[in-house]
């Protein structure tokens, strides 16, 4: 896209962009006015005293009534804004007591921890071997003959030489 395509595009958003604002700008001014001409209608004044005395009596009641709205509607407001400040306070406080420790490595055996998690009062004493099965180990005996093999350099000296051989195919024949 051009740069003079671009310049001339922004111009445009830009108008009605501006067109817009004024719009909302004269909407405004015309709603204040209906507000206005609902809300207040236009002033007539009494020409006597005792209708104009009336009149001051009939405005300073209303704002009496106008006055109370104002002052139980500020109560709602603090009393609101007391409440949010406690519950900031207790959010506030909750985090800081809950804070995570680094946890650390300790070596303890099972009975310590049984007694550290139950209290002093419980004494449990976690023996895991007593509960095991007692066996007994068989030897075999081709395990007995391997380990019997007795001094290597007797096997040696009879296996050395012509003789150590014609013994080893005599066995095996």
């Amino acid at each position: 896209m051009s740069s003079s395509r671009k310049h001339h595009l922004k111009s445009l958003m830009l108008s009605i962009a501006k067109g817009i604002l004024e719009q909302e700008v004269k909407d405004r001014e015309v709603e204040r006015q209906r507000y206005m001409a609902e809300t207040c209608p236009p002033l007539s004044l009494p020409s006597g005293i005792q209708s104009l005395q009336e009149l001051c009596r009939e405005l300073h009641h209303k704002i009496d009534a106008i006055d109370e709205e104002r002052y139980d509607m500020e109560m709602k407001v603090n009393k609101s804004a007391k409440e949010i400040e406690d519950l900031n306070i207790k959010v506030i406080d909750l985090k800081g007591k809950f804070k995570k420790p680094t946890l650390r490595k300790v070596r303890m055996s099972a009975d310590a921890m049984l007694q550290a998690l139950l209290g002093s009062k419980h004494k449990v004493s976690l023996d895991l071997r007593a509960n095991l099965k007692q066996v007994k180990k068989e030897v075999k005996e081709e395990d007995k003959e391997l380990r019997d093999v007795g001094d290597w350099r007797k096997n040696v000296e009879d296996k050395a030489g012509m003789d150590g051989r014609k013994k080893m195919f005599e066995a095996e024949a």
